[in-house]
């Protein structure tokens, strides 16, 4: 179980962002932090107010988790990747694709344009960005087009070559005019490669010439001049920020990078698709004290991508691995175009590298304090229990509930714990065969008569074959039954057992007057526990489960007979128009106030299907409620 409290606790003073899932484990909210300790404990103080709609949201939070980055502009970046891959709930005001601008250059014109752009499109443009600030963007579109003249009008060149005259830009000197043919096209795609060196980061001799033109103008007394290339120049710097969770190239990669200790390990994967760092994912590894980094990252690679539908074009990883070129041929043969194994030393793929083993490493430090807190609360849950009822060992525990409603449709729920963790696998229900009426005695008994004598048949089918290893679903017996109630039902179980043979320790789970467990009733004594230890939290959740199991059958036995004995015995409705019918009304009821007009609009129905149903909701033998 997630406890909030205690991973709040661990959060890191460090940017990064921060994941909310509710008990679906569906992501609701997405955001950023300069510190996740500060910001993520901020939503779970009582005092902490930020409107009506984030109070809806921590009410449905069920667990959080994080991904620390190297700074706020990265955590900003990747915060909009993730909202635009998962749409949150609660993350209304960015599910638009116009959160981040870029910077476009048109290569595939003759004549190419420096221009602004909400999207990054798979064109023959090249893409820089996105970027944080709309404004920097336009400035320093701006200033590329002055500094290097390129033209920013729509006119198709050089078909439209001469057709018209110069724009202002020609006359102010911000434009080379190639709509006159004033440079050729050489010379102007010249232009255009150095601005395209500034995109990429080569701006300090820009700044120079911004810097000495900054001075020269103040030396003549033109401040206003100077002020105007002094903001150009801090545009330029703000535009040219190396950022490290969004490429330009658009490539898909795969990021990663372990953390380990003596016997284990953590392969943390960021997964880039489209040049954006859209989530992550991580993976425990057993290793031993002889395991190597670049052994244990072989393997994982083997392992992984043997399972997995797509595999990227790059793997970038740690360091070198054994068997490279082996596994490289083998990857590149599953995806059908080559595949390449990157370690990068240097550059924003390096830093990636780094921050996925940074969250390598904060997985394995705080999952090993998860799995103690999780061995307490199952097998260390468990040793409690069998300490209470003197029982040397305790690893599998069947529980069994009734569940009727007057007597209606009868039906039993067997639920498993193994090592204090449920095994739905071995689930059973039982719908009750010789039992009437509300008798949760009679029908117990036969519950467990069903169970046991079933199993004591596979181990004799078992015995027979000579097969110890083959487990049907009823052949392996529990170290401890428990069942919901006191006396009457532990005495119903002790009787089944008695009759068939077999010596298994039985226990009652007693509720209060308010139905909340209270203790174990065990060799016909009330035993307490301790309302506070994991024992107790255990049968908790053991009888609680048991109790829904039961509840469940039962209500789907009820739907289905409300269902058929309603909608399956109206002429000319099949399964195909009772399908629609629930779908569209979701209630007999609704049908059952439907007008044949509005019945005949449904998929599948026609008209004189519409009028059978109309007419057999309306005949006076349908009594009230829809139920024959």
């Amino acid at each position: 179980m997630f406890d909030i409290q205690e991973e709040l606790k661990k959060l890191p003073q460090k940017p990064g962002v921060y994941i909310m899932h509710d008990v679906n484990d569906t992501i609701i909210y997405v955001g950023k932090a300069v510190s996740l300790r500060n910001r993520v404990r901020q939503y779970f103080r009582p005092s902490h107010n930020e409107g009506l709609k984030k109070e809806q949201m921590v009410r449905q939070i069920e667990r959080f988790e994080y991904i620390i980055t190297d700074s706020e502009l990265e955590a900003l970046i990747l915060e909009c990747n993730l909202i635009k891959e998962h749409r949150p709930k609660y993350n209304t005001m960015l599910r638009d694709d116009k959160t981040y601008p870029y910077i476009r250059v048109t290569l595939g014109e003759d004549f190419p344009r420096v221009l602004f752009s909400r999207q990054m499109k798979k064109d023959k443009s090249r893409y820089f960005g996105p970027y944080t600030s709309g404004g920097a963007v336009k400035d320093t579109i701006e200033l590329i087009r002055k500094i290097y003249s390129l033209r920013s009008c729509n006119r198709s060149l050089p078909k439209d070559i001469g057709k018209e005259r110069p724009c202002l830009n020609y006359h102010i000197h911000q434009c080379m005019a190639p709509c006159q043919g004033f440079v050729s096209k050489e010379e102007y795609r010249k232009r255009v490669h150095q601005a395209i060196e500034f995109l990429n980061g080569n701006y300090q001799p820009i700044i120079k010439e911004l810097e000495e033109k900054m001075q020269a103008a103040s030396d003549e007394m033109n401040f206003e001049k100077a002020i105007e290339y002094r903001e150009l120049v801090k545009s330029v710097k703000q535009i040219a920020q190396k950022q490290k969770i969004t490429h330009s190239d658009g490539e898909d990669k795969d990021i990663i990078a372990m953390a380990s200790d003596k016997e284990d390990a953590v392969v943390q994967v960021f997964f880039i698709r489209d040049g954006k760092l859209i989530g992550r994912d991580h993976f425990h590894v057993n290793i031993g004290s002889e395991d190597t980094r670049p052994q244990v990252l072989a393997t994982f690679l083997k392992q992984f991508y043997a399972g997995t539908p797509f595999i990227p074009r790059e793997l970038m990883l740690q360091e070198e691995i054994e068997e490279a070129e082996v596994i490289e041929e083998w990857l590149s043969q599953k995806r059908g175009q080559r595949v390449y194994l990157r370690v990068p030393k240097k550059g924003t793929k390096e830093k990636l590298v780094e921050l996925a083993a940074q969250n390598a490493a904060m997985v394995l430090s705080q999952d090993k304090e998860k799995i103690k807190r999780e061995e307490g609360r199952t097998i260390g849950a468990l040793k409690e229990i069998g300490k209470l009822l003197d029982l040397e060992e305790v690893k599998r525990v069947e529980a069994y509930d009734i569940s009727n409603i007057s007597g209606f449709e009868t039906v039993g729920s067997m639920v498993v714990y193994e090592k204090g963790k449920p095994k739905r696998s071995d689930y059973r229900k039982f719908k009750l065969r010789t039992v009437t009426g509300p008798d949760d005695y009679g029908s117990m008994h036969e519950v467990l008569t069903r169970r046991f004598a079933h199993g004591i048949r596979e181990q004799e089918e078992l015995r027979e074959r000579q097969m110890e290893n083959d487990y049907g679903s009823f052949t392996r017996f529990p170290d401890l039954i428990m069942m919901d109630g006191g006396k009457g039902q532990v005495n119903v179980a002790l009787k089944v057992l008695e009759e068939l043979g077999l010596h298994i320790p039985v226990c009652g789970m007693v509720k209060d007057d308010n139905h909340r467990t209270r203790g174990l009733y065990y060799h016909n004594q009330e035993i307490p526990i301790d309302r506070h230890s994991e024992g107790f939290k255990l049968i908790t959740r053991i009888q609680d489960e048991a109790h829904r199991f039961a509840i469940e059958y039962h209500r789907s036995l009820r739907s289905k007979e409300q269902v058929h004995s309603v909608l399956d015995d109206i002429p000319g409705i099949g399964a195909a128009r009772r399908k629609a019918l629930m779908k569209a009304f979701l209630s007999l009821e609704a049908i059952r106030e439907a007008d044949v007009k509005t019945l005949s609009e449904i998929p599948s129905m026609n008209e004189r299907a519409a009028q059978a149903v109309y007419e057999f909701f309306h005949r006076p033998n349908v009594e009230e409620g829809g139920v024959l």
